[in-house]
């Protein structure tokens, strides 16, 4: 029988783990840990040896609220699932610290996909099969029955296999980097509409840029706008703050800004070159000078000089309006040395048409290439790819279109540790309809 040595890490040991692990995220680090504290969570860095390796370790919540204490690990724990034996034994041992924690239970959401999907949720195929292109070789194919099993074998309970918008998303969209060596690579392998939306937007004159602490009340002025329009609640400025605090320089926020006195520049600038055209053929046309070919280019030149002069009155409305440089788009990055994720964003409607959205996308990327980061975690989708009229569907789409695949991940699992107690929250909860 194997021996397991259980310990508390240092923080700086836990992360030194986190970022050579397979399964090693942003949640399981120190610098998230740190955000959780100043929420008033109590952290645990567990770790587990064998002949003196550390073989698995987790960051281990303890909340506690007025009525209920509960334990969580956040996309974790870093194991081997598939080992039994070293599974049963760090579960074994969190049980033990939930417990005398005071928790009622302890609920996990496991960094292991139970299916790879290609991009359109179609299940990976046999091996003799062809290869879904964005889909890195090598990826397992099929369900991962045996560490789901292995989880539940050890009294866990599945909350299911849900199509919902989880905190920590059950459905994600990945794309894998490693076959891009340059940003014009990397743009090739977008959809065609999403390479022509990138280019739209470095046209007209949108540029993104890093934001500051100073910057986050324009950054969650834009998430607004995108709570507002969609239904749901945003996160507070505070909330933000304390991210940008607590994560440092692994935690980017962009905000795309759409040059609106540039985008005039550029317009009045073509109407000029329209007018001079229209002046020329007009001439050439008196003169007699192939009259057929001249009158067809006259009416080009006279229909482009028409919409340039709807562009420079519409710029001129957006610097009257908004001002010359407009946030239209923001989003927030946090990078694991595995992985870059995509974790909150907002985007003005106005703006739309400028696709400051798509422009940040682009950029993000591009700075994983720079970085050497070879694997992009768009988060989190609902997992519902037949029904073109769910609410999903646009963000589906969105991120659909720059070619990646999806991970259907294992979910929520919940351990009673105490199950009387346990049970008679369960009950509360039911009476009380939360």
């Amino acid at each position: 029988m194997r021996e397991f040595a259980f310990e508390d890490l240092s923080a700086e040991e836990f992360d030194s783990f986190s970022a050579v692990h397979p399964q090693g995220n942003f949640q399981q680090t120190s610098r998230m840990a740190e955000v959780r504290r100043k929420d008033g969570t109590e952290v645990q860095f567990v770790g587990v040896r064998e002949n003196g390796s550390l073989v698995a370790a987790t960051e281990l919540e303890i909340h506690r609220g007025r009525l209920s204490t509960f334990a969580e690990i956040h996309d974790g724990p870093l194991c081997d699932l598939h080992d039994e034996e070293l599974t049963s034994a760090l579960f074994e041992e969190l049980k033990k610290r939930s417990r005398s924690a005071g928790a009622a239970q302890l609920a996990i959401t496991p960094e292991l996909p139970f299916e790879v999907h290609d991009s359109f949720g179609a299940s990976l195929p046999a091996a003799d099969d062809a290869w879904p292109e964005n889909v890195p070789a090598g990826v397992p194919t099929g369900a991962d029955q045996a560490a789901f099993d292995a989880i539940c074998a050890l009294g866990f309970v599945h909350s299911g296999f849900d199509h919902d918008y989880n905190a920590v998303p059950r459905w994600r969209y990945v794309k894998d980097l490693t076959p891009y060596q340059s940003r014009k690579a990397l743009l090739d392998s977008y959809a065609k509409n999403t390479r022509r939306n990138v280019r739209i937007a470095e046209n007209s004159f949108v540029r993104v840029e890093r934001v500051d602490r100073d910057g986050l009340s324009t950054f969650h002025d834009i998430c607004e706008l995108s709570a507002e329009k969609q239904g749901f609640d945003n996160r507070p400025l505070a909330y933000f703050e304390q991210l940008y605090d607590c994560l440092g320089d692994v935690a980017t926020f962009y905000v795309a800004f759409f040059d609106a006195r540039a985008n005039l520049s550029s317009w009045e600038q073509k109407r000029d070159g329209f007018e001079a055209d229209i002046a020329r053929l007009e001439h050439n046309l008196a003169e007699g000078r192939s009259p057929e070919r001249t009158e067809r280019q006259l009416k080009d030149a006279r229909s482009k000089l028409e919409a340039s002069l709807k562009r420079i009155e519409e710029a001129r409305a957006f610097i009257s309006e908004d001002g010359e440089k407009i946030p239209a788009a923001a989003a927030l990055f946090v990078d694991h040395p595995r992985e870059r994720v995509y974790l909150f964003s907002g985007s003005d409607p106005k703006y739309a048409k400028f696709y400051a959205a798509t422009a940040i996308q682009h950029r993000a990327m591009c700075d994983c290439l720079d970085k050497g980061i070879t694997r992009y975690n768009f988060y989190g989708i609902n997992g519902v790819f037949d029904d073109p009229a769910d609410p999903g569907r646009g963000l589906l789409e969105f991120k659909q279109g720059f070619n990646g695949y999806v991970e259907e991940m294992m979910g929520s699992f919940t351990l009673p540790v105490k199950p009387l107690s346990y049970a008679i929250k369960q009950l509360a909860h039911k009476v009380l309809g939360r």
